[in-house]
């Protein structure tokens, strides 16, 4: 027998009920993008639909191992870990193909009188995209990532402490047809249980690297795009887990292989024509979409900690791997942080091939997006010239920082960044990269034991 319906919920809280469901499950992500969430008894769930609900907000105050910050102010001990309210985003209603069919939804935070809560991370992104409606555009995105894949489980990996992962499979070995069928189940499940959870995935192959795969997910309204991106890092850990394969979109976890790119294509749109496609242009490129380039040149670096969030995000960036290391573009060139990809009207983007599988996407999205539109803002002019082949034209372009404390710093002093995400967002943000800095600086490494133990 189905739920009792009032004749007054929302659709999707009487779909829930009609279909006979007994609990919904809601996540929000935390500032390392990591979905926090819960299941929810149906009555509680239309309540929550109708009003929201209380969501502790150490999910903003403590980091990816639940340490508590020492460091931040708008959530801490000295605020007692309070209830924040948690809004449903009844729009974002899926059903978890692997969990059942329990509908899902993602969720957002907001303050007592409805207004966005300053950091949490849907909610930046969101910030962005009102100030691009004002601009007369519409942000559309897509994101793709690479991965690697291990034979693993949460309590081989503990028992391991950390070192000697075993991927599942061996050798370099890209778009392999061989490789794809070495877990031809989880190969599967990815593309059809992804597609009935409203994550299409374009396109999915193997990378070179031992166990690495790279999924395309389908370009959408920015927003979408990013709610995609954080459903299919979760969603992939979640079917590994019938598999016996541990994913991990750690940005490189091995000196000896390249690392994982988190790349953003992006394209602006009036609700119907793609603007950054120009005819006449011998490159196919508008004027606003060369504005749009030259914003992100010109101040990417100011946003990086959202591309580059940990400790590991830069030791990806190593000269002469696949991960560009300046702020360059070029046309449909891979080596450039900034990929002009100039075609169709359709077609027409821009690939920022900066961030690492390690972004939280909404942050990564955002920072993308503000810097280009700071671009269109500012009316930009596109000065620098591509770059061709491997980096010519690159030489006296500066480098990027390689640590994460010096792009917090660059970031935490941003007028340009302020500017977008808002001071609250900022401060906030930049005391919790500050906190995993530290925890590095007081961590011992085992290159550290490998180096010194013995000789010194």
């Amino acid at each position: 027998m189905g739920q009792r319906r009032n004749p007054g919920e929302h659709a999707a809280v009487a779909a829930v009920r009609r279909e006979g469901h007994g609990k919904v499950k809601v996540a929000v992500s935390d500032i390392d993008g990591i979905l926090r969430g819960k299941y929810l008894h149906v009555d509680k769930f239309a309540g929550a639909a109708e009003g929201g609900f209380g969501f502790c907000d150490v999910v903003f105050g403590w980091d990816a191992h639940d340490v508590c910050y020492d460091n931040t102010q708008v959530t801490g001990w000295q605020h007692g870990f309070p209830d924040a309210l948690a809004r449903i985003d009844l729009a974002t209603a899926r059903r978890v193909p692997w969990d059942g069919g329990v509908p899902f939804f993602l969720g957002e935070f907001v303050d007592a009188d409805g207004s966005p809560y300053a950091v949490c991370p849907r909610q930046v992104l969101k910030r962005v995209l009102a100030r691009a409606e004002r601009l007369g555009v519409v942000p559309m995105a897509g994101m793709e990532f690479e991965w690697f894949n291990f034979a693993e489980t949460p309590q081989s990996w503990a028992a391991k402490r950390g070192v000697g992962p075993e991927p599942i499979t061996p050798g370099m070995f890209g778009y392999s047809l061989l490789r794809m069928g070495d877990q031809r189940g989880f190969f599967n499940a990815l593309m059809d249980e992804m597609a009935a959870f409203g994550v299409p995935i374009e396109g999915l192959h193997t990378e070179t690297g031992p166990g690495v795969y790279e999924a395309a997910i389908a370009f959408s309204g920015a927003l979408e795009a990013a709610d995609r991106a954080i459903l299919f890092k979760t969603g992939a850990k979640e079917i590994g887990k019938r598999f016996g394969v541990m994913p991990s979109f750690m940005a490189k976890w091995s000196q000896q292989y390249p690392g994982c790119s988190g790349h953003v294509h992006q394209s602006l749109s009036d609700g119907k024509t793609n603007l950054f496609f120009d005819a006449r242009n011998g490159r196919r490129m508008s004027k606003l979409f060369e504005s749009y380039l030259a914003g992100q040149i010109a101040c990417a670096m100011e946003f990086a900690p959202m591309f580059w969030p940990t400790i590991n995000s830069y030791k990806r960036l190593v000269d002469g791997f696949w991960a560009p290391v300046k702020p360059t573009w070029g046309v449909d060139n891979r080596t450039a942080s900034f990929r002009v990809i100039a075609g169709s009207p359709k077609s027409t983007r821009l690939e920022t091939r900066c961030p690492g599988a390690d972004v939280n996407p909404y942050l990564a999205v955002a920072a993308v997006i503000a810097a280009g539109l700071h671009g269109v803002e500012k009316g930009l002019k596109l000065t620098t010239p591509p770059i061709t082949g491997t980096n010519q034209g690159a030489e006296n372009v500066p480098r990027a920082p390689r640590s994460l404390i010096e792009t917090t710093r660059i970031f935490r002093d941003s007028r340009i960044a302020r500017d977008w995400l808002g001071d609250t967002f900022v401060d906030h943000f930049a005391a919790t990269r500050e906190w995993e800095w530290r925890q590095w600086q007081d961590a011992v490494s085992d290159w550290e034991l490998k180096r010194y133990f013995e000789i010194i």
